[in-house]
């Protein structure tokens, strides 16, 4: 984490989320910045000279997806990452079509955590339109991507990147725990999708922006 010079911005109505984050960068020499809400962090313009976001997505009065649309339509590219509790992949999707870089579920390892800032700060803004060249991009790697998965596979793997838990997939679709189990584990292999968050985000690349 050496090479992130720039603060971390963190914003979470959690203090002791706040502070846990707090400290892991600072233990990691990562300058930092951190908020207990969205109106703050407006209020505070901290987005000028940052290396990246760090952001909650359920919040009072302002949410974290609303506060990603509030920035993003300022034409704020900041990289971000969101932070999930379990079972909120749906507003995960939402956060990374809005330009979100990834998700992060609560509670998060630590040393992922730190992963996921270092890349993020690496990867710059993020795309702005579906025009995005990235976005284009990343569109067409993502195709390529789904291409070998089988009309099933296919099914499963829009399922799973609804947020859908395996028992309701089986259910939704008429098939045993185990068949959705082979299935995804088919998804993962054939995508070379190493965790959740990598299969949303091909999804979202295959859907563009919003």
């Amino acid at each position: 984490m050496g090479g992130v010079s720039a603060p971390v911005l963190v914003v979470d109505d959690d203090d002791a989320v706040r502070a846990a984050i707090g400290m892991l960068l600072a233990a990691s020499s990562v300058p930092y910045r951190a908020f207990g809400g969205a109106h703050a962090f407006l209020e505070a313009r901290p987005w000028l000279e940052a290396a990246c976001l760090v952001l909650d997505v359920k919040m009072p009065v302002m949410t974290g997806i609303e506060l990603l649309k509030e920035i993003r339509s300022r034409g704020i590219g900041l990289p971000v990452i969101v932070m999930t509790g379990h079972g909120d992949v749906p507003m995960a999707v939402t956060a990374m079509k809005l330009g979100a870089y990834d998700f992060i579920e609560k509670p998060f390892d630590e040393a992922h955590l730190l992963r996921l800032i270092s890349e993020a700060t690496a990867s710059g803004a993020a795309p702005q339109s579906p025009r995005d060249e990235r976005a284009q991009a990343g569109r067409a790697a993502a195709g390529e991507r789904v291409a070998g998965l089988t009309p099933r596979e296919r099914e499963v793997f829009e399922l799973v990147t609804a947020g859908k838990l395996n028992k309701v997939i089986a259910y939704d679709l008429g098939l045993s725990a185990r068949t959705v189990e082979i299935h995804r584990a088919r998804v993962m292999e054939k995508t070379g999708a190493k965790s959740l968050s990598e299969l949303v985000r091909i999804k979202v690349a295959l859907e563009g922006p919003v």
